[in-house]
């Protein structure tokens, strides 16, 4: 990292004009001797760095197929003595709760509302800080996690593989078993769902920057919406979406449909599917206008219709409105403030250990952490919150509606944050 830093300022010094010259070493850039013996000492100091690095991934291998924990989160049920897992008898008996549950309800959901009624919350656990991790009421994607997590079968994993460990197993193999049979009967129940929901379009529709746009449904006070959503959003990439990403479903296909039906003859006997499934090869969607490409027979060739569409925004930006009165504030709330800070301090832990070299990289962070890489780069966001905002949420006196997905993507000047998340003019 020191080597890092001296290339740079040698850069910085050539752009000023500016040379370098050692004290205590025998060179300097005035001369091209000098310069080679710089870059020497820094290419031999990069290659020592790779090979360090290269040990140190060897032995947490080796180790790991031994059995070995080789550091981080310690999961619920166990604690970490002398480097080693040990089992805590009172966090054990709930993660087997946590295990019988799910095969009587069947539901991440229902769990998590019935441990949330029994008062089970995630591992309470003290940082070398002195502050507490943990301690909050368990959601879909932590119950997920833990409900695959083999190391409550005694077996360690590295690299996709898993290997025995040295520590003691909570659950017998046929409990766990049968979980994970429950949990891949309801991903493919999900799967089948989402094979057949009627999305006329799929595989047909595309937006203006070429990305397939893939069925998706989302469901609110009892009502199932369906939507055609780029792909690229799945994968992070959203800048690399075209200009309207989400659609209504129902819509688009009316519109197609009928814009096939004026092209056809004798589209009144077809019904919009078997007119989409006969005729439509492409559609691409725009802000202003649809382009389709319809084929009306085996012999003619395809030909490109365009039709005018307005997307508008199925619902206005989500603001956050403050009362005139400061008395009528509504703090926010408890679950939503515990998991902010935790981000918060998550964020820093890591931008701290990017900076100081001790972390090569977020895919390094998302391996150690057991977590996507996406999610580590959106989290890494937290840590440019501004001292007031950070100070706010440790003491719990954000307004109501402010959490971790407002807080991911805030603009850089923390006035303009503050003045964001409290409504401020």
């Amino acid at each position: 990292m020191h080597c890092r830093i001296l290339l740079k300022l040698v850069e910085l010094f050539d752009a000023h004009e500016v040379s370098f010259v050692s004290v205590t070493q025998a060179f300097n850039t005035t001369t091209s001797m000098g310069r080679l013996t710089l870059n020497v000492l820094l290419s031999f100091a990069q290659f020592e760095r790779e090979v360090t690095g290269e040990r140190i991934r060897d032995k947490i291998a080796a180790s790991k197929k031994k059995g070995m924990r080789m550091g981080g989160p310690v999961p619920i049920g166990y604690e970490a003595r002398d480097k080693k897992l040990v089992v805590n008898p009172q966090e054990a008996e709930r993660v087997r709760i946590i295990f019988r549950r799910y095969l009587d309800l069947g539901s991440l959901t229902a769990l998590a509302q019935d441990l949330r009624g029994r008062g089970i919350v995630t591992k309470i656990s003290r940082r070398a800080d002195g502050s507490v991790r943990g301690g909050i009421p368990f959601t879909k994607g932590p119950l997920a996690y833990l409900l695959r997590n083999r190391v409550y079968v005694g077996e360690v994993r590295h690299k996709g593989r898993y290997y025995p460990g040295e520590h003691e197993q909570i659950l017998k193999l046929d409990l766990f078993g049968a979980v994970q049979q429950a949990l891949a009967a309801q991903t493919r129940a999900r799967s089948y769902a989402r094979a057949n929901t009627g999305s006329l379009l799929t595989g047909r529709i595309f937006d203006d920057r070429g990305n397939r746009m893939s069925p998706s449904t989302a469901n609110a006070r009892g009502v199932r919406y369906r939507y055609y959503v780029s792909c690229v959003l799945a994968q992070g990439r959203k800048n690399d979406a075209g200009s309207v990403p989400r659609v209504p479903a129902p819509e688009i296909e009316a519109r197609v449909a009928a814009a096939i039906g004026e092209q056809v003859p004798d589209a009144d006997s077809q019904c919009q599917q078997e007119l989409i499934a006969s005729h439509l090869e492409r559609v691409t969607v725009h802000k202003q206008k649809l382009e389709l490409r319809l084929r009306v027979d085996d012999l003619t060739e395809a030909r490109s219709v365009t039709i005018p569409w307005a997307f508008t925004p199925p619902t206005r930006k989500r603001e956050i409105l403050m009362p005139h009165s400061a008395s009528a504030l509504r703090p926010i709330r408890a679950e939503s403030r515990a998991r902010l800070v935790e981000g918060i301090a998550k964020a820093r832990l890591w931008l701290d250990q990017l900076v100081s070299g001790e972390i090569e990289s977020t895919s390094e962070i998302a391996e150690r952490d057991n977590c996507s890489e996406r999610s580590v780069r959106m989290t890494l966001g937290l840590a440019f919150l501004g001292p007031a905002i950070a100070k706010a949420a440790v003491d719990g006196t954000l307004p109501r509606g402010c959490g971790v997905s407002q807080c991911l993507d805030m603009p850089s000047a923390w006035s303009e944050q503050w003045r964001l998340l409290s409504g401020e003019d």
